[in-house]
């Protein structure tokens, strides 16, 4: 109980404790596997997105095996982070995509007016 009121309030358990995944070799490797995931992304564009990940990011079956790597690889919150800033970058690249038909902002459908 008093490890888990420490840890509500920002105290760390072992202060001395190095975590590997922020040093340098950890954030390449991590760095490595979002690139790899990404790539796939980008390669498989076509197929239908079956997979959920974060920030209603949707990938293909085809790149389960690098989103596994990358979710080992990296902490979940930079996961996360990761899948936002994709999804930010993509809606942006659409809104300046002079050949995209979907150009522009989004929309959302609006509700049908019944004459009476």
């Amino acid at each position: 109980a008093a490890a888990a009121a420490a840890a509500m309030r920002g105290e760390l358990e072992n202060p001395g404790k190095i975590y590997t995944d922020v040093l340098s070799e950890g954030r390449n490797s991590c760095y490595k596997a979002r690139d790899a995931f990404y790539a796939c992304l980008e390669k498989e564009a076509g197929k239908k997105n079956t997979e959920c990940g974060y920030a209603g990011l949707l990938y293909p079956s085809e790149c389960t095996k690098s989103r596994a790597a990358f979710a080992k690889q990296c902490r979940p919150t930079w996961v996360k982070h990761f899948d936002k800033q994709y999804c930010h970058n993509k809606k942006v690249q659409r809104l300046l995509d002079n050949d995209d038909p979907r150009k522009g902002p989004i929309t959302l459908p609006q509700p049908y007016v019944f004459k009476s």
